[in-house]
């Protein structure tokens, strides 16, 4: 594990694909003992951050959501000290006030989560359990928001449930 500053984790979903603003971009390939990750991880500077970007589908969108690799995903990020991820997810909404670009942050989720075994880093052997009574940082979120909101987004809607096929 790398030390110093926790890192910038982030995790591209469909089209977002690599980060043009990463500066002194160097490329990972992290091994992990949950296989590989969806791609081989570029390190690099962003406002004097150390960041980490992981494209969730594999450059060229070749991994199926189904595929992901989620725990060796985790894994790489957290090898390389990253102690906070943002991730990026392009889906549709079936209400109207959301607009196609806009940025909604959740608080919460539902998880439906399936084939938890394929999903979890625990079991033979530890047991553990982990709380969702608050699963997204309040914190990164509301530096998100101000971010989004600074940045003049499209509009930045704080929402109270998603829906989640991912591990935690």
């Amino acid at each position: 594990m790398n030390s110093g500053m926790p890192a910038i984790g982030i995790i591209g979903g469909s089209g977002l694909y690599q980060m043009e603003e990463l500066r002194d971009a160097t490329e990972h390939k992290i091994d992990t003992p949950f296989g590989s990750p969806s791609d081989t991880l570029v390190g690099g500077k962003l406002s004097g951050r150390q960041v980490y970007f992981l494209p969730r589908h594999g450059r060229g969108h070749r991994i199926l959501p189904h595929e992901i690799n989620y725990r060796a995903n985790i894994y790489a990020l957290r090898s390389l000290n990253v102690r906070w991820v943002i991730s990026v997810a392009s889906v549709g909404s079936l209400q109207e006030k959301y607009a196609p670009r806009d940025v909604v942050l959740p608080s919460q989720f539902y998880d439906r989560t399936s084939q938890r075994s394929a999903h979890t880093f625990f079991g033979e052997g530890i047991a553990a359990h982990v709380g969702f009574a608050e699963p997204i940082s309040a914190n990164l979120r509301n530096l998100l928001a101000e971010s989004a909101n600074f940045m003049h987004t499209a509009w930045c809607a704080p929402v109270a449930n998603a829906v989640s096929s991912f591990p935690a």
